[in-house]
Formats: C-alpha cells, sequence, structure tokens
C-alpha cells in the first residue's frame, strides 16, 4: 500500500461510539486500505449549526492502494451503508468521513478537494490529528498543522472522551 491518507470521523446522533466502531470496522474489512494509526476520541462542540448534539470525533491514518477519488468513493459508500442523511448544512449525523490528506497533494476537482478546505479552522480536526502526527504539515507549505491550532477560537469545545490506550482500536470501545 503506498498511499497514505489522514480521514476524520464524525458522529452526533444515535450510539455515537458504536458508529464510530462500525465505520472503522468497514475501514478495515477493506482489503486496499490499512490501519496506521488512530487519535483518542474527542467530544466536541458542534461548529456552525450549534442547536444540536455534541459529536464524538477521532482521526485515523491510513495507508491505501485507492486513488483519492476512489477512497472518497469508498467513504461516501460507509457513509450511506451506517445511514448518513445529508439534510442540513453541518446538522447532525449518523456518520462523517472526510478525508483531510492524501500523500503530500493538493488535489482541486469538482468532487473533491484535498487537504480538506476548511480543516485549518477546526479544532476538533487538528487536535486529533496533532496527536497521531505532531509534525504533519500541510502540502506545499513549510508551516506545521499544530501552528494553526493557537488561531482557532473553539479549540476549548474539543476534550478527551476515551483516550486512546492500547495498540487496537477497537480497545477504545471496549467497557
Amino acid at each position: 500500500m503506498n498511499n497514505t491518507a489522514y480521514i476524520s470521523l464524525g458522529t452526533n446522533m444515535g450510539e455515537k461510539s458504536l458508529n464510530l466502531h462500525d465505520a472503522i470496522e468497514y475501514i478495515e474489512e477493506n482489503g486496499k486500505i490499512g490501519l496506521v494509526n488512530f487519535s483518542s476520541i474527542y467530544a466536541t462542540d458542534p461548529v456552525g449549526y450549534t442547536e444540536q448534539d455534541e459529536f464524538l470525533n477521532m482521526v485515523l491514518h491510513i495507508e491505501t492502494e485507492l486513488n483519492p477519488l476512489e477512497l472518497l468513493d469508498f467513504c461516501l459508500d460507509v457513509e450511506n451503508t451506517l445511514g448518513r442523511k445529508r439534510e442540513k448544512r453541518w446538522g447532525p449525523r449518523i456518520i462523517d468521513l472526510d478525508i483531510l490528506l492524501y500523500n503530500q497533494e493538493n488535489i482541486n476537482s469538482e468532487k473533491l478537494i484535498v487537504p480538506h478546505p476548511r480543516m485549518k479552522d477546526r479544532a476538533f480536526v487538528i487536535v486529533p490529528l496533532i496527536e497521531i502526527s505532531p509534525n504533519i504539515t500541510f502540502p506545499e507549505m513549510n508551516q506545521p498543522i499544530k501552528s494553526f491550532l493557537e488561531d482557532i477560537p473553539d479549540k476549548e469545545g474539543v476534550r478527551i472522551w476515551k483516550l486512546k490506550n492500547g495498540e487496537d482500536v477497537f480497545a477504545l470501545f471496549a467497557n
């Protein structure tokens, strides 16, 4: 597997930890994706549309044989399989998978923009990303991603929900 990518996962409906678990299970079952690392799970205040339940968010570091558009299609399939409905922009969702970074590429197509266009403004993405890759930089920039965290006003709204404590991602979901 020769491509490196980072995917954010978020949920604020139903059994939130189960939604994350199920999404990771689908990812791990894909023979063209390997899970390299994962963040702790963070409870986060909603951004944009704030009249909704708090989210659980995390970031996965993967290696994949899939090209960026194939990875996007796979992420959308996982969302659909788990019951995602797109009814309100930034509204409640059972699961959300976003490709944050793909190799060190800049991708700007009608279907996909990487790096994710709003990730520099979202503590719920930057905090777990820094946890698993503290020295990562944006493509074609010498500025580390963690430098953007200082300017994000809502970083206090990102709190550890379940600390990463084992070698297996599913340990996060064990009682």
